[in-house]
């Protein structure tokens, strides 16, 4: 037995992470992959099957680790920056998620025949659109930015909210006494509110806890992370002791709390239960797909089919037309989030959890909640994951899809280079922190983005606008460095680039180590001096095709600086002396490179 549990475990995690590197590689939905090696290694092939291997302790895992996930959901519902996201996209979040709750409750009843209890559940669910599944998919998209930021913002809201309503309803539903019955206003009623306010008072509380353990430095910076999933855990446990379902809000309302506290450093431990989630969100859904049993997709009928085909094409886009009356969005841009709604990881777990809770309750339909909801969820994945990116390019909704350049630092060189780089076809995105700096830019009809890097917002701002790669241009090294470290988990560390801090050789620098800052742009020797004495002496950039002779003497012509290669097919070669492979051009290829007016 202890043999069959430790290879099931082995085999989930190899596959999970050889599913997100695939699906990395080749920009593939990665909860489609997962989906399908569930089905294959669970109803499929029959070598998985999780809860038979486990026993009891299978529920009460994946309760655990859905709750880490709802948790990191909350950590990112910071409602400071929702307000910044714009009043029309907070609006239209806010209004879409109880719409869509009913119009899917309404269809599950009268087009699946589900009892009212197990409909308003059914909607409940199915109204999460999580961050697990869409920000993967916004990434590869480069959606434009509006677009971009209703969907973005609409799963992270939905991510927590939706895990609580769901909750809310399901343990309702357990209480199991009619809502007309006196005993209802008695009982009934007092519990269920007990019981919220016993999840906010969890949430909220160890929230100002934690801020006052790390404002006041009782806590060392090893022990925040595991302390904070610690507690997330410990907090889900003792709620769900009170009532069902409570410690998924409770857990919810304290990630919520800690992004909303402003708490220092919990914005850089963010991105480490990021990781984590990456490999939970892996296994989970591996793991809930193999253990759907045989006779529960057996129990996919014409109904479950008529709803899933109710909730693609007339839940959602309703519920998103009226959610947008009376806004300036453009049809296309209705129509296309009226379209693109993958369900993810949440609305998996709670769906396992709530047939199961809801079968033991007594209620005729339970046993429909499971194959309904992964009929939605797998539909939603195939077809939204694949069709986004075509469908936004039919509606002209995406930015250029060749690899992208993002310039930090505004000055006549830096603005020179992004011209240069537009002229040669390649997506370049020039950001500031000054808006004075970015005007000369903007006369050239240049893309310009003015933000702080460094901060949240900057980095979300630049998310919705995304860039394949980095080069930070500004007169101070150690900002430049800083910038690149901050933004190389998110974008690579072999994509950040910086201009030299101004030595002769690398290994004579002292400064930031090569993981806190990003590859040298070009030669050791070229600084942010060479570069604006070098424009003011009349130098500019130009793209040159190449031919045999001048790729040949690419990056060793004294007379040029030569920068970066664009391919023919589309491809960016950034040269640095840090690359132990070199950038070569190929004749027909585009050379970017710095030379006397005179030469060009």
């Amino acid at each position: 037995m202890q043999y069959d549990i430790l290879i099931g475990i082995a085999s989930t995690f190899g596959a999970g992470m050889l599913a997100q590197w695939v699906a990395w590689r080749f920009r593939l939905p990665a909860i489609v992959l997962l989906f399908s090696l569930g089905l294959i290694f669970g109803p499929g092939l029959g070598i998985l099957h999780p809860s038979e291997t486990m026993g009891w302790m299978f529920r009460p895992l994946v309760s655990l680790l859905v709750a880490l996930v709802v948790f990191e959901g909350g950590m990112a519902l910071d409602f400071r920056q929702l307000r910044e996201a714009g009043e029309g996209v907070a609006r239209l979040t806010m209004l879409a998620l109880p719409i869509n709750w009913v119009l899917g409750s309404l269809a599950a009843h009268y087009v699946a025949h589900l009892e009212w209890g197990t409909s308003m559940l059914f909607g409940a669910i199915v109204v999460v659109t999580g961050p697990t599944v869409v920000l993967p998919l916004l990434r590869s998209a480069k959606l434009q930015p509006r677009v971009a930021a209703f969907l973005r913002w609409e799963a992270i809201v939905n991510d927590p909210l939706g895990a609580i309503l769901a909750a809310v309803v399901l343990q309702l539903m357990l209480l199991h006494v009619d809502i007309h019955a006196d005993v209802f206003f008695t009982h009934t009623l007092p519990d269920l509110l007990g019981a919220i306010a016993v999840a906010l008072s969890a949430g909220i509380l160890p929230g100002y806890l934690v801020r006052y353990l790390f404002t006041r430095d009782l806590m060392p910076e090893i022990l925040k992370t595991p302390m904070l999933i610690s507690m997330a855990l410990v907090i889900f446990s003792l709620c769900n002791l009170e009532m069902g379902g409570a410690g998924l809000m409770a857990v919810t309302i304290f990630g919520m709390a800690l992004a909303n506290l402003q708490i220092p450093g919990v914005t850089e431990l963010r991105r480490m239960k990021e990781s984590l989630v990456v490999l939970v969100v892996s296994v989970l859904f591996i793991m809930l797909t193999a253990d759907l049993q045989r006779d529960v997709l057996a129990q996919l009928s014409i109904p479950i089919f008529a709803l899933t085909v109710v909730v693609l094409f007339v839940v959602r886009p309703l519920g998103i037309f009226l959610s947008t009356l009376g806004t300036s969005m453009p049809w296309k841009e209705k129509l296309f989030v009226g379209w693109i709604a993958p369900r993810g990881i949440v609305a998996a777990a709670v769906a396992g959890e709530a047939g199961v809770s809801l079968k033991e309750a007594g209620y005729q339909s339970a046993d429909l909640i499971m194959p309904a909801v992964f009929a939605v969820i797998a539909v939603t994945m195939i077809l939204h994951g694949f069709s986004l990116g075509p469908i936004a390019r039919r509606l002209k909704l995406t930015l250029s899809n060749d690899p992208a350049i993002a310039i930090m630092g505004a000055s006549g060189w830096s603005i020179n280079l992004a011209s240069c780089l537009r002229k040669a076809g390649v997506p370049v995105l020039l950001v500031d922190n000054r808006s004075s700096a970015l005007l000369p830019a903007t006369r050239q009809d240049i893309p310009v983005l003015r933000a702080e890097l460094l901060s949240q917002h900057g980095q979300e701002s630049l998310e919705e606008r995304p860039a394949d790669y980095l080069i930070a241009t500004t007169g101070d090294g150690i900002y430049n460095g800083m910038v690149c470290g901050h933004l190389a988990p998110t974008m690579g560390r072999q994509r950040v680039y910086q201009i030299s801090p101004g030595v002769a050789r690398l290994d004579f620098y002292h400064g930031l180590s090569r993981d806190a800052r990003g590859k040298v742009l070009g030669e050791p020797a070229w600084n942010y001096t060479l570069f604006d004495t070098l424009f003011e002496q009349g130098w500019r950039f130009v793209a040159v095709e190449a031919t045999d002779e001048s790729a040949s003497t690419f990056g060793n012509d004294e007379n040029r600086l030569d920068l970066l290669v664009v391919r023919r097919d589309g491809g960016i070669l950034i040269r640095s002396a840090e690359d132990n492979d070199k950038a070569v051009p190929q004749p027909g290829d585009n050379m970017v490179c710095m030379v006397p007016l005179e030469v060009e």
